[in-house]
Parts: structure tokens; C-alpha cells; sequence
């Protein structure tokens, strides 16, 4: 049966070991040599969402197959996959053998749920985008969407932490936009434009910072993103942007232009929120504050969602064991229960006694 790499992990935790496929890139190949002397090929396979190491020994038929490889390859593997307690998820008698064109599309674009995810999250975006009232942000944005969006929508937020993956980008400034839309109807004084131009191009240095190939996974980072980080990219990607678009009539509109102009950049300058965090400057503004938390709260929620799902459930229901979550600087604890709807219907129905 074909898994997702995550997939994969998930039946390996419940049923110990699994036959199984994946289809993956080869993200690294490193030939190394063991305590004992023997050579041995380290594999890190990585798919739309997840990575995974294999290794493959010298006395084996993988051996001999991962020697024909080479990085960027896209690869199927197949064989048992089981828990290693020296090494983790590990596979017995497998081989790499070369994915078609067709197959190489498919992955790219991931499982049938994460396609419909991130085109949810798309869909959100051009929505919220489409919905701003002043001329200005909204032209600046859709420009960004029209020049940009292919490269947007395969950029990772990060290299590790939170929404690192292809398309993890597309994925977070979704749920932000979805914070900020929810919170300005708590915070009707907020400036509801400049809060969507402020979600959308809070994190786009990193289409240059950690942005996958057309054709790959990796989380590559181009000479532009290694020099200026992202937000300085970030800055000039909008000042680049604003320069090019047609201003008539933009002097009759109140804000002026270079107000609106320099708030939308101090959202992008002040969003890490602290001056060690590598924000130039703090944020002075309400819209700036908000913008600050829903980005910490949104990063905070994706790293305890990946801790449960990769470590499962534990036997005794009360702690998972974790291993310190150096961000969250905690161990997270499984978290209460919904309570079961059915439950909930009986509850309303039926008054106690």
C-alpha cells in the first residue's frame, strides 16, 4: 500500500512494523562508515510534508541501489518498515527504484487532503485580499499574488520549528488571516485592510529564506535570503511593488499614501516583536501588535499539534512522553479531551435530576 511518509509513521506506531511504499526525494546521501567498518548509505527521503532516514548497509540489495543515486532523485521505496530503537523508523529488505514523470507531479503536489488544504488556504487568501476596501493595499497585494504566487505557494515558514515543509508558508499565513479576520470582528477599531496586506506579506522574505525548488522539497536558501534575512526582503519586496504601480487618483484618498505605505511596513519590520528576536524596531501600533501575537500563537499551536501526532498516544492517558520542545520551552501534556457530541445532545436534552 502507497503511505505519505506521515502516514507511514503513524502505522509503524500502531502496529509495530508495516509493507508498505513511499514515494519520495532524495534530500541527502551520505556514504558513511560504521563502528565496525563497514560502509553504509544514510538516506533522507522527504515528501510533502514529512522526512525520514533510512540507512542502507553494505550487505544488502539497498546498498547497492542507493549507490546508483544521487541527491534530488525521486525515488519509490518499498519494503518492511518497522521501529529501530537505535536507529527509529527503519525498513528491511528494500530498494530504491525511479519514480515516472507522472508520479513525480503527484508527489509534488501531495496528498489528496493536503492538496485540498492548501487550496483552501489559497482560496482564503485571494478572498480576504479581494475584500480590501482601500485601492491601494489591495492593488499592492494582488500584484504580490500575480507576481509571486507560484513561488508563495511552495515557500516553507521555516526550516524547522513550525510549518516547515513545502507549502507550509501558504499554510500559516492562512491561519493567520483567519486570526485577524476573527479578531478584528472583536476589535472593530483595528484597520481591517492593513491587517490583511500586514498577514500577507509579514513572511514573504521567505520566498527567498526558505523556499523548495519548482521541482523538489529541500527548504533551499538563495544568497538574497542568507545576506538580508527576511524581513529586510520583506521590506523591499513591498517598497519594489509600490514603485511599480499605476497612482492615479491616489492623492484625493485620505490616509495619504506614504502613510499607508510606511504602516504596512513597520508591520513587516516590528512582526518577531522583539528587538532579539530580530525586529528593527517594536511594535507601536495596534495593528502591529496583533499582527506580533496571531504569528507567535499560530507557530505556538503547529509545534504542540506536531508533537502529539508524532509521538502518539501514551499508555498511561496522563503525559505524553516528549522530549523538551526547546520553543515551547515545555513538554507538552495531551490535552483534555472534547467532550463526545453525544454526550453533549444527552446533556441538553435530559435536565439532571
Amino acid at each position: 500500500m502507497l503511505f505519505t511518509i506521515s502516514q507511514l509513521k503513524t502505522e509503524v506506531r500502531l502496529n509495530s512494523s508495516v509493507e508498505a511504499i513511499i514515494h519520495a526525494q532524495i534530500e541527502r546521501l551520505i556514504k558513511k562508515d560504521a563502528a565496525n567498518g563497514k560502509p553504509f548509505y544514510e538516506v533522507l527521503l522527504r515528501d510533502a510534508e514529512e522526512s525520514m532516514t533510512l540507512r542502507a548497509w553494505n550487505d544488502t540489495a539497498a546498498f547497492e541501489s542507493a549507490a546508483m543515486r544521487q541527491t534530488g532523485d525521486f525515488i519509490s521505496v518499498e519494503g518492511l518498515f518497522h521501529h529501530n530503537g537505535s536507529f527509529g523508523l527503519d525498513a528491511r529488505g528494500w530498494e530504491m527504484i525511479s519514480l515516472s514523470d507522472e508520479e513525480i507531479e503527484m508527489l509534488l503536489e501531495g496528498s489528496q487532503e493536503r492538496r485540498a488544504l492548501l487550496g483552501k488556504a489559497w482560496t482564503g487568501i485571494t478572498e480576504a485580499v479581494a475584500s480590501i476596501v482601500d485601492p491601494r493595499l489591495q492593488a499592492l497585494c494582488t500584484q504580490f499574488l500575480n507576481q509571486h504566487g507560484n513561488r508563495f505557494r511552495r515557500a516553507a515558514a521555516a526550516r524547522g520549528n513550525h510549518h516547515a515543509r513545502r507549502g507550509g508558508l501558504l499554510e500559516h499565513t492562512s491561519r493567520m488571516m483567519e486570526c485577524a479576520l476573527a479578531l478584528h470582528g472583536v476589535y472593530p477599531e483595528l484597520n481591517r485592510d492593513l491587517l490583511i496586506a500586514g498577514v500577507l506579506f509579514h513572511d514573504t522574505g521567505k520566498l527567498w529564506e526558505t523556499c523548495p525548488p519548482e521541482r523538489g522539497f529541500g527548504i533551499e536558501t538563495e544568497l538574497r535570503g542568507e545576506l538580508l534575512g527576511h524581513l529586510s526582503i520583506g521590506i523591499e519586496l513591498i517598497n519594489a511593488l509600490w514603485r511599480e504601480l499605476p497612482k492615479e487618483g491616489w492623492e484625493e484618498i485620505t490616509p495619504s499614501s506614504e502613510k499607508v505605505r510606511l504602516h504596512l511596513l513597520h508591520l513587516v519590520a516590528s512582526h518577531h516583536g522583539q528587538l532579539e528576536f530580530g525586529s528593527p524596531v517594536l511594535p507601536k501600533t495596534p495593528e502591529a501588535a496583533l499582527l506580533h501575537f496571531i504569528d507567535n500563537i499560530d507557530a505556538r499551536m503547529e509545534m504542540f499539534f506536531a508533537a502529539y501526532k508524532q509521538a502518539g498516544s501514551s499508555e498511561s492517558g496522563e503525559k505524553l512522553s516528549l522530549e523538551w520542545i526547546r520553543p515551547l520551552g515545555v513538554s507538552p501534556v495531551v490535552p483534555l479531551e472534547i467532550v463526545n457530541s453525544k454526550i453533549s445532545a444527552i446533556s441538553e436534552s435530559e435536565p439532571l435530576l
